[in-house]
């Protein structure tokens, strides 16, 4: 790929990440385990802590690559084999936990392609506020990841190539 091409591609991403920082770290700032008990289930703390929990840890690999986009975009001249190795770290460390999370509180629903329907599904029944934060979220994490499969192969190749 072309210098163009992978300096679009890091400021797309760039972009990216800087919304769902936001996003996600306005939602964290503004909710409690008490207003997610009162949308929900009394009963279900253990399951709330838990999805926020992922949510957390989603938004700091996000900042690290938020952070990782600022470095090479503020690198002169700019270094193409930085910007395609922050690009798979990005694609390995925010999208995939978006879409599989360490603590299976969530998960991809691999037929949703097919069904039109959003792919992210809760392994409990989620707050409403939750779930809207990721039907909103997803549509772009999709298209991102979209963006960076080809980094899962590329990158990869090259790395064993040399």
């Amino acid at each position: 790929m072309g210098n163009d091409i992978v300096l679009s591609q890091i400021e797309q991403v760039e972009a990216f990440l800087d919304e769902t920082v936001t996003v996600v770290s306005d939602y964290l700032n503004g909710v409690t385990i008490d207003a997610l008990k009162s949308e929900g289930s009394e009963d279900k703390e253990e399951y709330y802590k838990q999805l926020l929990s992922g949510l957390r840890r989603l938004v700091v690999f996000c900042e690290e690559g938020l952070d990782a986009c600022h470095v090479v975009l503020n690198t002169t001249p700019f270094r193409k084999p930085a910007a395609e190795k922050t690009l798979y770290k990005i694609y390995h460390q925010c999208i995939e936990e978006f879409f599989s999370p360490k603590n299976d509180v969530w998960f991809e629903n691999s037929r949703s392609a097919y069904t039109g329907k959003n792919a992210i599904k809760f392994s409990d029944e989620a707050p409403a506020s939750l779930a809207v934060l990721f039907s909103k979220l997803e549509g772009q994490f999709q298209k991102v990841r979209e963006e960076l499969e080809y980094y899962e192969t590329d990158y990869r190749t090259k790395m064993m190539q040399s």
